[in-house]
């Protein structure tokens, strides 16, 4: 099982402008990770960039699944202000 605070610790290792909002179970998580890194970037290798963080405990089967949006500040600005 891997904790609230290592997946949040491992994102911001490769992101540590990130912002990050995190809910799940223990096995299971939702995540919305927001970095300017992502900027110009698809959303595939936005996402290549979080599971990287996470290889290890993905590989392991520590984390079985991690559900994840990732947005830029400028269109998380954006979902926002359309929420």
């Amino acid at each position: 099982m891997v904790t609230p605070d290592r997946i949040t610790t491992a994102i911001k290792a490769n992101l540590p402008d990130a912002e990050i909002q995190l809910a799940g179970d223990g096995d299971h998580y939702e995540a919305i990770v927001v970095s300017a890194a992502f900027a110009g970037k698809s959303r595939v290798q936005q996402h290549q960039l979080v599971y990287g963080a996470l290889n290890e405990d993905l590989r392991s089967g520590a984390l079985h699944a991690l559900a994840l949006k990732t947005f830029t500040p400028e269109s998380w600005a954006a979902q926002q202000a359309t929420a």
